[in-house]
This record gives C-alpha cells, structure tokens and sequence, in this order.
C-alpha cells in the first residue's frame, strides 16, 4: 500500500507501517522537502517520491497533540490572551476600600 494523501501543511497523519503519528509543517516545492512533526516532537522531512511510496494516511489531530510541547509556553501554542476573563477581585475591593473613605 502506498500514499494516495496529498501533503497538507497542518494535517496530521499516521504512518500504518510504523505507527508514528505526525504533522505537515512545511512544503518546499523549491527543494522537494516535506517538513514533518512527529508526535514526540521530533522534527522529520521526506522528499515527495518517498512521501507517495509510504504508508501514509490522513488522520484527526490528536486529542494532546500539545504534549511533546510541554517546556513551550501558552504564546507558542497560538493561546496569546492572557485574562482568565473572570472578576478581578484586587480591582473591585481596591474600588470598594477607595468608597468607604
């Protein structure tokens, strides 16, 4: 069985034969390399003859795909909004004490 899945730049795929799991990070058509991220995050590439010639298959992006990702912080993960979106309790007793004066 070969590769009929096309690389897509952020899909994710499942090599059958060796059951890795990874995710399409870049296409250089330029330079004929296909720049992977494994699951355990390390960093792969295949050429397209050898990418068509696996055992490549499309699959849903895995539930902790952040898990080899541990040591990154919250912004390289795309997560930049830092309020919790709940009360601010400092302010509101900060106003509260600021009334009673």
């Amino acid at each position: 069985m070969t590769t009929v899945a096309d690389p897509i730049i952020g899909s994710w795929y499942k090599d059958v034969e060796n059951n890795l799991l990874f995710k399409v990070v870049a296409i250089d058509d330029k330079n004929d390399a296909i720049e992977v991220q494994y699951y355990d995050g390390d960093i792969g590439e295949y050429d397209h003859e050898s990418w068509y010639a696996s055992t490549f298959d499309f699959i849903e992006e895995p539930e902790d795909w952040s898990a080899p990702f541990d040591d990154l912080e919250n912004d390289d993960l795309g997560y930049s909004d830092p309020d919790s979106h709940g009360p601010d309790f400092d302010s509101i007793n900060e106003w509260y004490d600021d009334r009673e004066d």
